[in-house]
Parts: C-alpha cells; structure tokens; sequence
C-alpha cells in the first residue's frame, strides 16, 4: 500500500471536521456531552508539534515511529496511536485532535480540539533545553489563550465560559522535570526531592487555575509512568537489575501529589472536575506480569535505538532502523515510550476503570457525561 505523506494525511484529517460540525449541538451515543479535547504535555502526548520546530531533538517524524499508523509517520513518539488518540476514539470524537504548530490548525479546523503538546518539554520552562527547541507547558497555555481561544469563540459564535464546558483539558507533563531537569542537576533543581516535586506541582496548579479562568472545566491529569523501568533507564545503570529505583520513587511522589492535587483545588476552582489518571499503575502492573496483559517483552525497546555512543540519545529510533515483528506485545516500543498496544490499555482504563487506585475519583466516561 502506498504511504501517504503526513501533510496530506493531516489534511484529510482536517476535511473530515468540516462535516462533523453538527456534531457541536448533540450529545453522543455513549451519553457523553464532550465535543472536543484542548491537550498540554510531552512526548507521550504529542502528536506531530515538535515536526515544525527548528532545532528541536525530540522529534518522531520518521519511520519507525508511526510505521502502525494511517499515514505513517507523523511526530507520534509511538508506531501507531498515542492515548489521546485511543480515548478520542472512546469519546466518539469525529478525528484526530490537530497539531497547534501545523499550518492549518486554525479556522474551523480547530472546534474538536487542539493538541498543545511538545516532545522534550515539562511543567517548568528551562525543562528540556538540553533537547534543543521545546514548547514549555507555559507557553502551551499561552498559545491556547492568545491563538486558538480567540478565533474558537468566533467560530462558535460564543464564549470561552459557554462553549468550554463540554471539551476536555488534558494534561500529561512532568516526567522530562526530572529526567532532563532535576537529575541533570539544573539551577533549578537545586533542591531536595521533596522540595522539587513540591515546586512542581505548586507550578502545575498555577497553570491549571490559568485554564480555569479561561473557562476549562473538566480536567484529566495524567501521571508520570514508570520511567525507571523504560529500556534507557536500565541502560544508563547496567549494573542494577530491574527498574532504576531512585527514577521511580520520584515519579510515584509526583503522581501521588498530583493526585492529592485533585482534591486540594476544587475548592479554589467551583463547578470544576479533575479526573486523576494513574498510568503509572497500569503500566507498572503490565511489566509486574506482562503475559497476563497479553505482553512478551516488558524489557526492551521494540525499535533499534542507538546509544549515545553510538551517536543517538539512548531514547529514540533510529532513522530507517529495525523492528520489531510484533509490536503488539512489546511494552516499549524505543527506549522511553511506550507501544499502541499500552496506549491502548491505559486509554481504556482511564475511560471505564472503577477502581480508583487507577482513575480518581470517576473515569473519564463518567467525568465526560457530566
């Protein structure tokens, strides 16, 4: 089959949003009133924004990665769809959410959603710059407020506070704060663990509160995953066996602060909801016992990824490099992010999961029919 180039597959995407425009005034057949989804974060969220940075490392723009995906490669740092992706698909959305820095998310092409995310980046702003050029969590927000809100309202013929209660405000940041911030030991990080995670999390709240204002009001916090048990974790410590502890301990404290977050905003954010995903717990409970998850390989990338010795970073596929046969029971699929086939279980978890050890307090579904 030939492979379509991303342009014009993002084109098509776009096409496709023009006839679901009546979509707008009507509930879905699963009961959810949510029209569309606004997304901030990193990697595990972008979707083709890193593709129009110049400078930029972080960038997913080249098969392998999306060698699964229709159209092929088009920045998911994955081979096939990303979570956003797959819980659209649980929402009914009529296409996948555009990339804000593609040249055309604007117009009409922007009343399902726009996705803000940036592979390298995190909550704070100095996150990431060892990766080149990144979009900090701050300036998502900002080109959310100054670019897409103006020109959503006059699409809709309405305001902010009228037309953003049925889209969702997902957030999936953090993870690159310790990996490319406080374990690199940045002026920033010049604090303790607790401290750091502490400032983070204070950061975050002052960005969501941000989006509150704006008129956001059902929110979905994704945790950090498990990133000391990622393929270039293990191999930065080829002398420990299992995952890296110390990477997971800070990522579990962040999660549980983010989830205590949850409750300890409400009052300062009235007739709002947050919906805290626990991806961490799913992915750690995949690699605890992949067969029963219907896994392989919960320890190595799916992908060839070249070590920093070897010219790479140690994260990333290499350009053109082998594959996997079966990427559907891999875990990871380069040295960082994790396969469709995780996405896919995390997206359905965090849309009808009941137990809230893994989504709290309610699912997505439940949040979505609010």
């Amino acid at each position: 089959m030939a492979q379509i180039e991303p342009q014009t597959f993002h084109a098509l995407l776009f096409i496709s949003l023009f006839a679901c425009l009546p979509s707008l005034c009507s509930c879905h057949d699963n009961g959810t009133k949510i029209q569309g989804m606004f997304v901030f974060g990193s990697s595990l969220v972008d979707n083709g924004n890193n593709n129009q940075l110049r400078d930029a490392i972080a960038k997913a723009d080249y098969l392998p990665y999306g060698i699964d995906f229709p159209g092929g490669a088009t920045g998911r740092f994955t081979n096939g769809k990303n979570v956003i992706d797959l819980l659209g698909q649980h929402l009914q959305l009529p296409a996948y959410i555009p990339p804000f820095t593609h040249p055309s998310t604007r117009g009409a092409n922007i009343v399902h959603g726009v996705n803000y995310a940036s592979g390298g980046s995190g909550i704070l702003d100095d996150t990431g710059a060892v990766l080149g050029n990144v979009i900090c969590l701050n300036k998502q927000v900002e080109n959310f407020e100054h670019v897409t809100l103006p020109e959503l309202e006059q699409q809709l013929d309405n305001k902010a506070q009228q037309i953003l209660q049925n889209y969702l405000f997902v957030v999936s940041s953090g993870g690159n704060d310790y990996s490319f911030n406080y374990f690199l030991a940045l002026p920033t990080a010049n604090l303790t663990l607790q401290a750091f995670t502490s400032h983070l999390t204070t950061t975050l709240s002052h960005q969501l509160k941000r989006l509150y204002k704006l008129g956001a009001r059902k929110f979905v916090l994704m945790s950090i995953n498990p990133n000391g048990c990622s393929p270039s974790a293990k191999a930065r410590n080829p002398r420990r066996s299992g995952c890296i502890q110390y990477v997971n301990r800070a990522n579990h404290l962040f999660n549980h602060k983010l989830r205590t977050l949850v409750d300890a905003i409400l009052p300062q954010m009235p007739a709002s909801n947050l919906v805290f995903v626990n991806a961490y717990k799913v992915i750690r409970d995949i690699i605890k016992n992949p067969a029963s998850n219907g896994f392989v390989d919960a320890s190595n990338g799916c992908c060839e990824v070249p070590s920093i010795d070897e010219g790479g970073n140690g994260i990333l596929c290499k350009k053109g490099g082998s594959i996997c046969a079966n990427r559907s029971n891999h875990v990871f699929f380069d040295g960082l992010h994790p396969t469709e086939a995780v996405n896919a279980v995390i997206a359905r978890k965090a849309y009808t999961s009941i137990r809230k050890t893994e989504v709290y307090p309610m699912n997505v579904k439940q949040l979505s029919q609010i």
